[in-house]
C-alpha cells in the first residue's frame, strides 16, 4: 500500500456527533463531495454500516466500489476495500476522533491504490483533495445541524 495523506480538523461538537455524521452514509453525497451515492450492503450488531458500496467522482479517480468498515466506540473507524473497482485496487483509510477542549479533533488518514498506471504525485493529489473535501464537508455538516 501507498503512502498515507493525512490531515486533521477540529469540529464544535461532541464525538458521539460526530460519528453519528460519519455512519450516516446515505448522506454521503450531500456533504462529501466526491460521492456521488453511498448504499450500506451490510450492518453489524451495533447496528452501524459494516459494508457499503460507493460510486466516486474524484477528478482522475471514477468508480464503484465496496468498502469494509470497522467501528471502535466513538473514538474511530477504519476501513478497506472488500471489492475493487474497475479503477480502485486499495482504498483504506480511518477517522479517528479526539477530544478537544469543547469540540473534536478529527484526524482523516487514506491511501489509495489504482489499478491503472498513475504518476505518484497525481494519487497524492487525488488523496489530498478527497481528505480535505471530507474533512471540511464534515465539519460543515455536524456544525450545521
Amino acid at each position: 500500500m501507498a503512502d498515507r495523506t493525512s490531515s486533521s480538523i477540529t469540529i464544535g461538537a461532541d464525538r458521539a456527533r460526530v460519528m453519528t455524521v460519519i455512519a450516516d452514509f446515505a448522506a454521503y453525497p450531500e456533504w462529501a463531495g466526491q460521492v456521488r451515492s453511498a448504499e450500506v450492503l451490510g450492518t453489524g450488531a451495533d447496528g452501524r454500516p459494516e459494508t457499503v458500496r460507493f460510486v466516486l467522482d474524484a477528478g482522475v479517480i471514477n468508480d464503484t466500489y465496496t468498502l469494509g468498515y470497522t467501528w471502535h466506540g466513538d473514538e474511530s473507524v477504519t476501513w478497506h476495500v472488500v471489492e475493487q473497482g474497475k479503477m480502485v485496487a486499495e482504498l483504506d483509510g480511518s477517522y479517528r476522533l479526539a477530544e478537544a477542549g469543547g469540540g473534536t479533533e478529527v484526524t482523516y488518514e487514506l491511501a489509495v491504490d489504482v489499478k491503472v498506471p498513475m504518476i505518484g504525485m497525481l494519487r497524492r493529489k487525488a488523496e489530498k483533495v478527497i481528505v480535505d473535501t471530507a474533512l471540511k464537508g464534515l465539519k460543515k455538516r455536524v456544525e450545521g445541524r
